[in-house]
């Protein structure tokens, strides 16, 4: 007998077959439906491995989720470790709406250290680096000059 078996409530059960049938969850919760439908099924760890092509330790640490927290926290992703993004978004925007205004006075145009240094002084942030302005900046897709010039972004 296994030490973390499934046994699906009937609620449960069509909650999971809607998910998998819907098709507009993300692919891993529905990945993690079908594991839990075929656990609650009786299949082993292995074959429901094989079918979704994962490693037979992913379905038994499901299993134990389902099992030992809650149906939602078998399907859901849990956090992943790293630290939290310095500039969110108000402070994103405000960093790209800064980056296309005119310079400060006796520069021609922002550096990536300006806009920084800029960001401590009005107290957004306590310290931020350059290259996180940059990085902001990036994913932002922001470009002072298609602005000004009229050209349209790609």
């Amino acid at each position: 007998m296994k030490k973390y078996a499934v046994e699906l409530e009937p609620q449960a059960r069509t909650e999971l077959e809607a998910l998998t049938r819907r098709g507009s969850a993300s692919a891993r919760r529905i990945k993690r439906a079908l594991i839990l439908l075929a656990a609650a099924d009786g299949e082993t760890d292995k074959s429901i491995a094989a079918k979704v092509r994962i490693h037979p330790n992913t379905v038994q640490r499901i299993r134990q989720r389902y099992v030992s927290e809650s149906l939602e926290a078998a399907l859901s992703e849990r956090p992943r470790p790293g630290k939290a993004r310095k500039l969110a978004g108000p402070e994103e925007a405000f960093v790209i709406a800064l980056a296309c205004t005119d310079a400060p006075e006796g520069r021609q145009t922002w550096t990536m250290q300006l806009l920084a240094d800029r960001l401590i002084e009005l107290k957004l942030v306590e310290s931020i680096s350059d290259d996180t302005v940059r990085r902001t900046l990036k994913r932002g897709t922001s470009s002072p000059g298609s602005a000004r010039s009229g050209a349209s972004p790609r």
